[in-house]
């Protein structure tokens, strides 16, 4: 993995940080809109909802997606502190709510998952990454390797956030579950069109910013004994039943490698340089 940055998270630094944070700023509001996935997990809706509300730097908003299916006809978002909702009668999958996106009036967006729970300190987190790192930040890192590049699948990547516990800010090729990053780098996303809208937001995304806009992708750091910075503090628990889209591993394994093939293709230059 290539480690940046050297921030370090002992108690008294922990604590030093995080009230220059609120100092800085001022409020414990960001200036952050974040957009929450509902499709076929609404059980997770309201864990979800009171994490970001309690984060020690919170979003002006939240903003709920809902891809069509029937897992989640009958949601009742009374008493779900939502400010705005995005009811679909199609399912968009995962490049849907990257569009809604573009209608954020905040300066950063944060994009979740539907299996994906913040600790508390995970917005203050990424924020302090934004700081020396600027990139696209995210909980689930993939670093490729391969050269030649012989297909996405376990032994050609490396995973680097939540499941293994970086301590350090670590450079990825891209994220996935939790996406953190500034509003306007939407428009890197736009500029092509996916090779597919079945899969691989997170691969195009990535991508794009780094192929048009020069922007990397980055891990925050992910302590193994401060699980209140993780991105997702449950992502075993939550993302491993039955409805998972990795589940049906031959479709999501060749969906995924056609969308690494087709970044490296467009110019996409990756932490280790893999090549087709």
């Amino acid at each position: 993995m290539t480690a940046r940055g050297g921030a370090r998270f002992g108690s008294d630094a922990r604590r030093r940080d995080s009230e220059r944070i609120m100092r800085d700023d001022d409020s414990r509001i960001g200036d952050i809109t974040v957009l929450l996935t509902c499709y076929r997990r609404p059980q997770n809706l309201a864990l979800q909802v009171e994490a970001l509300r309690n984060q020690t730097v919170a979003p002006k908003q939240i903003w709920l997606w809902i891809n069509h299916h029937d897992d989640n006809r009958d949601l009742d978002l009374a008493g779900v502190a939502i400010d705005r909702v995005f009811r679909n009668d199609f399912n968009w999958k995962f490049f849907g709510r990257f569009a809604a996106a573009l209608l954020a009036d905040t300066e950063y967006v944060a994009v979740y998952d539907d299996d994906t729970i913040p600790g508390f300190r995970w917005h203050e987190n990424c924020l302090r990454t934004m700081r020396t790192d600027e990139g696209i930040l995210g909980t689930m890192g993939v670093i490729l390797r391969g050269r030649p590049f012989t297909g996405f699948s376990p032994r050609t990547r490396v995973f680097c956030g939540w499941r293994t516990h970086n301590r350090e800010i670590t450079e990825v090729d891209f994220v996935g579950q939790g996406w953190f990053f500034k509003r306007d780098w939407l428009a890197h996303m736009w500029r092509e069109r996916p090779v597919t809208w079945e899969n691989g937001e997170d691969i195009h995304f990535s991508a794009m910013a780094k192929i048009h806009g020069g922007i990397p992708t980055y891990c925050p750091p992910h302590p193994a004994d401060q699980p209140e910075l993780h991105g997702s503090v449950h992502g075993f628990e939550l993302g491993a039943d039955s409805v998972a889209t990795h589940m049906n591993v031959d479709s999501f394994g060749r969906e995924r490698d056609e969308c690494v093939r087709a970044a490296l293709a467009r110019g996409w230059r990756t932490v280790r340089s893999i090549s087709l």
